[in-house]
């Protein structure tokens, strides 16, 4: 059954949104090779190191689309989570026309500034890599928060989620059980167009 925002499409969405909601899972040629990755992100974020952080989390999609041979993707991390009276936004795709798609996750908390917890950081930046997959791998026209996507954000963080046990820092937030509140920036074929966002509004 489609979510609810599925009778809003047009019929061109319609079909891509069908296409994306029949894919279920990501698989990885060779998971296990990320973990090494994993932990070394997960340490860099409890050290509270956005640098670090940025590095590890780069390395880390690096080896998931070059696993996939997929276009690759910059990621940033900043600090302070964008906020409005919507909620925190957690992560940001952005994808244009002849230039390298963009990856965005903030580390800290909007209210509090608290580093967030590793395993929610990680799900938001598999999140983001599921929409540029969309775009790059699957090469759909449009990204949509289908059930088939977050079944594919799932299936990534079954795989690459360690079964070392994981570290804690004091003022970590619990992690969250939904997904991230997320945005994807995307362009229409016009040659002017400036980026637009998608998805947020169908959350």
């Amino acid at each position: 059954m489609p979510l609810a925002y599925y009778k809003r499409l047009s019929k061109r969405d319609q079909r891509i949104y069908r296409r994306s909601d029949d894919i279920a899972a990501v698989t990885l040629p060779d998971a296990a090779s990320c973990f090494p990755l994993i932990r070394e992100l997960e340490r860099s974020l409890c050290a509270d190191d956005r640098v670090a952080v940025e590095q590890k989390a780069s390395r880390l999609v690096a080896r998931i689309v070059y696993q996939l041979h997929t276009d690759p993707v910059r990621v940033r991390v900043r600090a302070v989570r964008p906020s409005d009276a919507g909620g925190e936004l957690h992560g940001l795709y952005t994808w244009e026309e002849g230039k390298r798609a963009i990856i965005e996750v903030w580390m800290r908390t909007a209210r509090k500034r608290d580093v967030v917890a590793f395993r929610t950081f990680l799900r938001t930046l598999l999140h983001e890599v599921c929409h540029h997959l969309d775009f790059a791998h699957f090469r759909f026209a449009e990204s949509f928060h289908t059930k088939g996507f977050f079944r594919r954000e799932s299936s990534l963080m079954r795989q690459l989620d360690p079964p070392a046990p994981q570290m804690q820092s004091p003022q970590m937030q619990s992690p969250q059980t939904q997904s991230p509140q997320t945005q994807t920036r995307s362009t229409d074929d016009s040659p002017s167009a400036e980026p637009t966002q998608l998805g947020l509004p169908f959350l």
